[in-house]
């Protein structure tokens, strides 16, 4: 099964390639207060369409290079 997350575009210098914040919200397993987590993916962005800021919606695939392992696959969606 192939995992779908989206965030928010916090990088876009690198060539065909953006970095994506995915943002989760969970609770912690002994005092129950819930937490904001944050994690970065390079994700294959082929055209550079997506800017700085963008909402975008990216889906695991086969690894593309060392770090990148995710494509995009909805830009600018609310």
């Amino acid at each position: 099964m192939t995992k779908t997350l989206s965030g928010t575009v916090v990088s876009n210098k690198m060539k065909d390639t953006i970095v994506v914040s995915v943002k989760r919200y969970e609770k912690h397993p002994r005092y129950f207060k819930f937490i904001k987590r944050r994690k970065k993916f390079k994700v294959h962005n082929p055209g550079n369409t997506a800017k700085i800021g963008d909402r975008v919606k990216i889906i695991e695939t086969r690894p593309i290079s060392k770090d990148k392992h995710f494509k995009l696959i909805e830009n600018s969606f609310s």
